[in-house]
């Protein structure tokens, strides 16, 4: 090459990005090994596909990236003072939550104090992270997520968690549908919306929490808003739409789960990628059917 002509880039090896998507050497041990983050998956992906359904209904898929942002704060702050993570997650997650609850009703502007807040939740969790000098791998996972870090343990305090959550919108299944389909009817109805509001936004918060340690704070929400915007494409039905919402959810968490198994890369891009191929096949589907 002549002097002082740049070198091109060399071409990008296809066969090594190929082998680091896809690897399915020894597959059958890393399941054995890692079935605790499988059964993890798949108490997210019932968790994320319920949560999901009202988080759609009440417009709140800004506030889930606003608490999201916190719970890594929360995180990262544990991390750096050697506390216990997924704690410092819920707690994050569980203030953000209800700050934008109490200030987002008291005040209408509840995009405003999400807006607010998630650079500062943001803001915090880069400066303990900076000031964290372990292993750069748990910074990492942070943020996109980790599958080998559940233990039996953790599944323990997340099947109790995703038990909180499901049987808390059980409780007020009835009374939270009606007071996201139509406030204003519910609450000259007699039904305490800001109180509902404020339970929801906790059992959202403490979903949130769980889903960080999986898929990480920057992509949680093709757990909780993609999979139930996906089945609001295909039915109007709250049944189906729960019962679509959950089913999509699962797929993109265990089906996430069991093709990272198999790759050098983090588990988060096959979430993302499976959720969006759902949604857009079922926003196909409404476009052939409303054609019809």
């Amino acid at each position: 090459m002549s002097p002082g002509v740049p070198s091109l880039p060399a071409a990008l090896d296809w066969d090594r990005v190929v082998s680091s998507v896809f690897v399915f050497e020894d597959y059958g041990e890393l399941l054995s090994l890692l079935s605790s983050s499988i059964w993890a998956g798949a108490l997210l992906g019932l968790v994320g596909g319920v949560v999901g359904t009202f988080v759609m209904m009440r417009d709140l898929a800004f506030s889930v990236h606003g608490i999201a942002e916190l719970s890594f704060a929360g995180a990262a702050a544990a991390l750096l003072v050697g506390a216990d993570v997924v704690t410092g997650s819920l707690a994050g997650s569980v203030l953000a939550a209800l700050v934008m609850a109490l200030m987002g009703l008291r005040a209408r502007e509840s995009n405003s104090v999400v807006g607010v807040l998630m650079p500062f939740g943001l803001g915090l969790g880069i400066l303990f992270l900076s000031l964290y000098q372990g292993r750069s791998a748990n910074k990492f996972s942070l943020l996109t997520g980790q599958i080998v870090s559940v233990d039996p343990v953790q599944l323990t305090s997340m099947a109790v968690l995703s038990a909180v959550v499901l049987v808390g919108l059980s409780v007020m299944w009835r009374p939270l549908t009606f007071a996201s389909a139509d406030p204003l009817a519910a609450e000259a109805k007699g039904l305490p919306v800001r109180g509902i509001s404020v339970v929801f936004m906790v059992l959202l918060g403490v979903a949130v929490a769980m889903s960080v340690q999986i898929v990480g704070a920057l992509l949680v929400l093709a757990l909780l808003i993609t999979p139930a915007a996906a089945a609001m494409n295909l039915t109007a039905s709250p049944v189906r739409i729960v019962v679509l919402s959950v089913v999509f959810a699962e797929l993109a968490m265990v089906g996430g789960i069991l093709l990272a198994l198999g790759g050098s890369l983090p588990i988060s891009p096959y979430v993302t990628t499976i959720s969006f191929l759902l949604w857009l096949l079922s926003r196909a589907a409404a476009t052939v059917r409303s054609r019809r």
